[in-house]
């Protein structure tokens, strides 16, 4: 599976903050908000990861992640030269997916839960296996400000509605997707929306409408958070920090993902905490790597 992280966006929420810099680059406590959904891909196994973003931004995202060979991945970038919608990544994307299945996420949305990693690996497998889609509910309490989704008992997808009315259930659908190669060609069908935008929800339709699509319910015990405002971005990073300095560790740590999977060595890692040993994230990832052998200098 090739991973797509979707950077772009005025982040015209967050003026005048973003008129200098891009959102997915702001702080959420610790660590760029970029390195949450990338985060993401990451425990999901995938390695191969397309950062798209505005010409403008595109610098700052390869001065930050490199191209990801420190990690044991591949970063590459591609520009994203209006916001034209998200489904215009399948667009930008095409040559980065190929022939293989993709995963999107948001720039902007952040996720956290116990046995996330397990979830996300087996509708890896399970869509390499399978043709459809697999999106990701979150229940909310306020459901008609969100795409939601309605599905039967087995978790097939039944519809989505934009912002209903009537709700006909309050679970939201998330910013991540996984897809069969299929959305290579249904992005390549859509027309602009209304809006002058290629509409994910369009893409997601065309699957519910041959029964191809599942909804995976991040229930209780899950953490969805959206970053578009100064509301939210301040909310998560409360919530990370709460969560970071109760338990003694930290999520979305790059490094120590890597680690885990065994893409880096106990002593690169140390090595990549070393060059940010003024922080206190950089401590932790020397931490981790010396309870995992490294051979400290």
């Amino acid at each position: 599976m090739k991973g797509i992280v979707l950077a772009g966006g005025s982040g015209s929420r967050l003026h005048p903050v973003t008129r200098a810099v891009s959102k997915q680059l702001l702080p959420v406590y610790d660590k760029p908000m970029i390195y949450y959904p990338i985060s993401v891909l990451l425990l999901a196994g995938i390695r191969d990861i397309l950062v798209i973003s505005t010409p403008v931004d595109l610098p700052a995202f390869r001065r930050l992640l490199g191209d990801g060979s420190e990690l044991g991945v591949r970063f590459d970038y591609a520009e994203q030269a209006a916001p034209n919608g998200l489904a215009e990544a399948f667009l930008i994307g095409a040559d980065h997916v190929g022939d293989d299945t993709a995963a999107l996420v948001l720039g902007d949305n952040i996720f956290h839960g116990q046995g996330f990693a397990t979830v996300l690996a087996d509708q890896v497998a399970r869509l390499e296996a399978e043709k459809g889609c697999v999106l990701f509910g979150y229940p909310v309490r306020d459901p008609g400000r969100y795409g939601v989704g309605e599905a039967d008992e087995t978790g097939r997808l039944l519809s989505i509605e934009e912002k209903p009315a009537a709700p006909r259930s309050n679970r939201a659908i998330t910013g991540l997707y996984f897809y069969d190669n299929d959305v290579l060609d249904i992005a390549r069908t859509l027309t602009p929306s209304g809006r002058g935008e290629l509409e994910i929800t369009d893409v997601n339709q065309a699957y519910v409408a041959r029964g191809d699509a599942r909804l995976i319910d991040l229930g209780r015990g899950f953490a969805w958070l959206d970053t578009g405002t100064h509301e939210s971005l301040i909310e998560a990073s409360l919530y990370v920090q709460v969560l970071e300095h109760r338990q003694g560790v930290r999520f979305a740590c790059l490094e120590e993902i890597a680690l885990a999977k065994g893409w880096i060595t106990p002593d690169q890692a140390h090595l990549l905490g070393e060059r940010q040993a003024s922080s206190g994230y950089g401590a932790y990832v020397m931490d981790v790597a010396r309870r995992a052998g490294a051979v400290a200098p």
